[in-house]
Order: C-alpha cells, then sequence, then structure tokens
C-alpha cells in the first residue's frame, strides 16, 4: 500500500454500519471498571484511551514500530533521553549534532548535563561526528538538521553506533515518516514533533516515539502514564484527521519548496540557499539515496539582520512565524532566539500549500523591497 493510500487508512476501525469512519474523542479520566483492572483496555484517563489507541495503531504503521503519543515534540525527545541516560549508570554520555534544535541541545547542556550526563556534540555535517559515539550511551541524530538541513548517511552512522555499544534515536520531524523511516535504517527510536509538518494546520501541539524494541516501548508506555506527559484526546482526534492529508500537503509543500530554492538561486543578494532538492547542495548526494520527499524547509541568507528584517516585513504571503510544515508558507530570522549561532541575515522558510507562483512573486517584490530599501 502507497503513503497516500496509506495515511487515509491507518489507525481506523473496520467499517460498521451507521459508524464514522474516524470515531469522535473519547473525553473520560476513568472508565466503568469491574473485577480486576487487568481484564479492560481501559481503566483511568491517563493511563489510555481509545483516541490515543487509534492515532498510535496509525503511527505504528506508518513507522514500523510501537509508537506513543506525547504531549509536544519535547516531551516525546525527554522520555527517551530519560529512558535511556538517566535509568543507566555511569558513565552516561549523549552523542548529539550542535547545529540541531536549539531546544534539545539546550536541555542537554543545562538540564541533563547537571544531573551527570556527558553531553557531547558537532555539526552534522562533520566527517568527524562519529569519533563522538565511542562510549557513548545514546547517540542522537537530526536529519536533515534544523535549520541549516545538513544530512548524514544514518543507515551507517547507526550501524557505526551500534558497533560502539550506543543506542541511537533520531529526531525525523524535519523529514517526517513519508520522507524516511528511521526504524527501517536501524534506528531504536524515530522521534519527531507532530506540531509540524504531520499536523501541518499550526494548531496543535504533539509528539510522538516510535520503537524498535516492544519492551523498550512498553517501559515508555509505563513512564508517560506515571509522568504524565499525556496529550488530549481533542488534540489527539485532530491530529488523526489531519495525518489523513499528510500526503497530499507534503507533495505540495515539497513542490513548491523547489519552485522557491530554484528562484532564490538566481537572486544575486542571495548569499546562500539550502535545499536538499538542490542537485547543486551539498545534502542531494545523501538525501536523494535516503529520503523519499525532500519537504517543506528552504534555508537562505541575505546580507544582514536589517536586510533580513525589511524582507519578511514587506513579504504578504509569506508569514513571519516560527515553526514549520504548516499549510501556510512562513519564515523567520532565526538569529533572533536565544542559542542560535546563525548569521544575523539567515532565513528558515516553511514552504506551504498556496501556489508556487504566488509565492515566488510575493518573494520576488519582497526581495526588491528589502535591498532597495538599504540603500
Amino acid at each position: 500500500m502507497r503513503d497516500a493510500t496509506r495515511v487515509i487508512k491507518a489507525g481506523l476501525p473496520a467499517p460498521a454500519q451507521g459508524e464514522p469512519f474516524l470515531p469522535g474523542p473519547t473525553f473520560a479520566s476513568k472508565f466503568f471498571l469491574e473485577g480486576e483492572p487487568s481484564s479492560s483496555p481501559y481503566t483511568y484517563g491517563r493511563n489510555g484511551n481509545p483516541t490515543w489507541t487509534r492515532f498510535e495503531r496509525a503511527l505504528t504503521d506508518l513507522e514500523g514500530g510501537p509508537a506513543l503519543v506525547y504531549a509536544s515534540g519535547m516531551a516525546a525527545v525527554n522520555a527517551v533521553w530519560a529512558d535511556t541516560l538517566l535509568r543507566t549508570s555511569s558513565p552516561r554520555v549523549l552523542a548529539m549534532p550542535s547545529d540541531g534544535y536549539n531546544l534539545a541541545r539546550r536541555v542537554a547542556r543545562e538540564f541533563y548535563a547537571p544531573l551527570g550526563v556527558q553531553v557531547r556534540m558537532a555539526p552534522t555535517a562533520d566527517p568527524k561526528f562519529a569519533d563522538l559515539f565511542e562510549g557513548a550511551t545514546l547517540v542522537w541524530l537530526e536529519s536533515p538538521s534544523n535549520p541549516m538541513l545538513d544530512v548524514c548517511d544514518l543507515a551507517p552512522m547507526i550501524a557505526e553506533a551500534h558497533r560502539r555499544g550506543a543506542l541511537v534515536a533520531v529526531d525525523n520531524t524535519t523529514a517526517t515518516v513519508l520522507a524516511q523511516r528511521p526504524l527501517e535504517l536501524g534506528a531504536d527510536f524515530s522521534v519527531a514533533s507532530d506540531s509540524k509538518a504531520l499536523c501541518g494546520h499550526s494548531d496543535l501541539i504533539l509528539g510522538h516515539v516510535a520503537v524498535r524494541d516492544p519492551q523498550r516501548a512498553a517501559r515508555l508506555k509505563r513512564g508517560r502514564d506515571e509522568q504524565g506527559s499525556i496529550a488530549g484526546p481533542m488534540e489527539v482526534w485532530l491530529a488523526h484527521r489531519s495525518l489523513a492529508t499528510m500526503d497530499v500537503r507534503l507533495e505540495r509543500a515539497s513542490a513548491n519548496a523547489l519552485a522557491i530554492a530554484r528562484f532564490l538561486r538566481t537572486r544575486s543578494e542571495i548569499r546562500q540557499v539550502r535545499y536538499p532538492g538542490l542537485p547543486n547542495d551539498p545534502s542531494y548526494p545523501i538525501a536523494s539515496r535516503q529520503m523519499r520527499r525532500f519537504g517543506p524547509i528552504v534555508s537562505f541568507e541575505l546580507a544582514d539582520r536589517a536586510t533580513a528584517e525589511r524582507f519578511l516585513h514587506a513579504c504578504h504571503l509569506v508569514l513571519t512565524a516560527t515553526s514549520f510544515g504548516g499549510i501556510h508558507t512562513t519564515a523567520e530570522r532565526r538569529g533572533r532566539w536565544a542559542g542560535e549561532f546563525l548569521p544575523e541575515g539567515f532565513i528558515r522558510l516553511s514552504a506551504g500549500c498556496e501556489s508556487a507562483e504566488d509565492l515566488v512573486e510575493d518573494i520576488d517584490v519582497a526581495l526588491t523591497a528589502a535591498t532597495e530599501g538599504g540603500r
């Protein structure tokens, strides 16, 4: 079954006369429960919900391993880190990219390091990145990286980490499960912020973890149940509904991103354009082998902070906002966030589902206004 069909069918119950295709959310803090609790699949609202069950079955089908939904992408990240790093005796070593998601880097340094975790970092594209794996407890990979869009060759890198005794998790948020499946490439965990492309409408905060080992998945579920990092049934139901259009949305957004990247290459005021789908991009050789689509994100650099801010202000169709993966095209100057050590004029743009021609025209006019306004 192809992805376009799978995202529509995933997690749905068998058709039943007079019943909806996707049953509505179940709102319950408690369930009727006689006798032994083990006799019922649902006991208390923090431990399980039919709405979660359907969505997690959908994610399991797409990821290729047991999946758990969390209240946010960072809740999913912390679930994996706590399970792998804090349960083990010393030494505890986390190896991760220095150019990955900035909040993950900050949490590693400011929360896990004081708890005794040694945090090692190197850029994704550094040929010596794998040198960090020796003695590591967990190797955290992110490909493509956010926001520079560098990629790593996941299968051999995962194999090397395993050879050195480390578990491997892949933050698959940028790529999405429709572009690459980390578990199929050997990873122990596939983690994503579903607030981005999976939900795709800029209205939900959600995350998930998919796991290769069912026993580890059961341990993660127990941790989630007891620590309470659970999602509300309404959010999960909306995410499941949104999943059905994910293939269509990503196809349009990826095509728009490629059109925008090609256009940006023609403008002399752009210092650098990064998009894994451009044949002359440094990430293209690996991305073209490893990914089934190149995604909605384009990164580029303008001369300085003032030019970048004039550009964003001059856009009408491209909205200034953080995050990515939605149906609306958005962009932001990433250097405005603490911990992002990027050029002042660096822009991360997330292509949405509008007309590519309209978006290119809007960007064209805004670039002209931004550069002429600084003269």
